[in-house]
């Protein structure tokens, strides 16, 4: 069986390289069944800045050079170009240029089978997965979105991506000890999906990996296989 073709979306801060390195342990738990594709996002972000919150912390592994580089999916402050997901806002600056980037993503690297996403990223795939059910973006062809650490889009010009709950199968999974995206916000975006399947960990704001949750991610990625 060819393994599952998976597009990764990193979060807030982070980039391709970062992400590939942060999600490590993920290719290796899952190597014989998922290719892990990375795509970095087009926003390049300012200096840390006390205020925002950062997908930096990461319990499994050191920060690393990938850091370099921040990167971002939209700015909830479009003054400050700046991201906090519990910033309320109107509008917000970068997300169409953000599905361009996918868009070309998707057409330079794919066909994908799935999309995967962690904090910033994960509630970024979900918006993804709208616009696919809407048919606005024909090139995507995701059969199935992995949410890591996601939360529904505090800013108001995001709210036509939850009218109706997205059809496209999902895995949430989150932290009970997670700082940066509480796991209530990660739990305020599941009804948004039509059954959604939850992988809920111990940890904090991370992708997990650990053995315990093989068995979860597996028996989730056998109905594409």
């Amino acid at each position: 069986m060819a393994p599952l073709r998976v597009l990764c979306i990193h979060g807030y801060r982070q980039n391709a390289t970062s992400f590939r390195e942060k999600t490590g342990a993920l290719r290796k738990l899952l190597k014989k069944h998922v290719e892990l594709v990375y795509v970095s996002a087009p926003l390049s972000v300012q200096q840390a800045n006390t205020e925002e919150v950062a997908d930096k912390q990461n319990d499994s592994a050191p920060e690393s050079g990938g850091e370099e580089d921040p990167r971002g999916w939209w700015f909830s402050d479009i003054k400050a170009r700046s991201f906090n997901a519990q910033q309320q806002c109107e509008e917000s600056l970068g997300l169409d240029e953000s599905v361009t980037a996918v868009r070309e993503a998707v057409k330079d690297q794919g066909p994908f089978d799935g999309i995967l996403g962690f904090s910033q990223g994960a509630a970024f795939v979900a918006m993804l997965c709208s616009l696919q059910e809407q048919k606005l973006e024909p090139v995507f062809g995701f059969r199935f979105a992995i949410i890591v650490a996601g939360f529904h889009s505090a800013c108001t010009q995001h709210q036509k991506f939850y009218n109706s709950p997205i059809q496209v199968p999902s895995l949430h999974v989150f932290g009970l000890e997670d700082r940066v995206i509480p796991d209530k916000m990660s739990r305020e975006l599941l009804p948004s999906f039509q059954d959604p399947q939850v992988l809920i960990h111990p940890g904090g704001h991370f992708v997990p990996a650990a053995s315990a949750h093989r068995q979860t991610y597996q028996d989730f990625l056998k109905r594409f296989q």
